[in-house]
């Protein structure tokens, strides 16, 4: 997968594309060095400890110093950044603990707006949407295997499903909170799908993660709250399955190759 699509998948719900511009020429070009310092962070281009020199940035990228600090002021709330008592940032690192705390948050509140959208009832245009969706995702998954384009096309659905997910509650309160949490670092729900793609379980893991989901949608439609609030509960532990795989490096020797932020997790003896 490329650095690009990697880049994607950890990116927080409703991030700016890089051929999108912003209202202004001074957002656009924040939202553009936004956008690529976390793909250099992502590639492996800034190593985690790394201190961020900010001309060297200015000069790389091509801008001036005010979208370059705008920019990193949005990644240190993302959580990619920590600034440092003297000043300045660096790029941080997480523990497996960390990372495994933001998966089973954003599955927290997952299961919570599904139990809502469940007791709530959602409009049948976005059921219709969210069932186009995920007849979208079986057809991706019909062959026997997947090369790169088909988990690129995998990671695109899921996140739209899962925003789908997100629209059913019908709360702008949990919608933001959704987006919010799925911007931590490694919780986005295609955080650790490539981590797959050169492993011979490939595509059984994600033909029970979309099992889930046709579970997930089934109890929502039957408004059965406490059911579709434990099935996301369980999606997540899939979630938490490929981060220890990950760590464990049993995706295969060109885990680290395709997955190059993984270098900023420190594993848990």
């Amino acid at each position: 997968m490329s650095h690009a699509n990697l880049s994607e998948a950890f990116a927080p719900a409703g991030a700016v594309p890089m051929d999108e511009p912003a209202d202004g020429a001074g957002a656009s070009q924040s939202v553009r060095a936004q956008l690529r310092l976390r793909e250099m962070i992502l590639a492996g281009e800034l190593a985690g400890g790394a201190r961020i020199a900010e001309l060297a940035l200015v000069e790389r990228l091509g801008v001036s110093r005010t979208p370059i600090r705008a920019a990193l002021q949005r990644l240190e709330q993302e959580g990619l950044l920590q600034r440092l008592p003297g000043g300045g940032y660096a790029v941080r690192t997480f523990s497996e603990t960390d990372v495994a705390d933001a998966i089973a948050l954003r599955g927290t509140l997952e299961g919570l707006a599904a139990r809502l959208a469940a007791e709530r009832g959602v409009p049948a245009g976005l059921l219709a949407e969210a069932h186009a969706c995920l007849a979208a995702i079986d057809a991706t998954l019909g062959p026997p295997t997947l090369n790169d384009e088909g988990f690129t096309r995998y990671v695109e659905l899921n996140a739209r499903f899962h925003q789908l997910l997100g629209r059913m509650v019908g709360s702008e309160v949990v919608l933001r909170e959704l987006e919010r949490v799925r911007g931590l670092p490694f919780a986005s729900p295609s955080a650790f799908v490539m981590v797959q793609t050169h492993s011979v379980q490939a595509r059984d893991l994600l033909v029970v993660a979309q099992d889930q989901h046709r579970q997930l949608l089934d109890a929502i439609e039957h408004r059965e709250g406490a059911r579709a609030e434990a099935i996301l509960r369980e999606h997540s532990r899939l979630a938490q399955r490929k981060l220890r795989e990950a760590l464990a490096g049993t995706g295969g020797a060109r885990v680290h190759a395709d997955m190059p932020a993984l270098a900023l997790i420190q594993r848990t003896s």
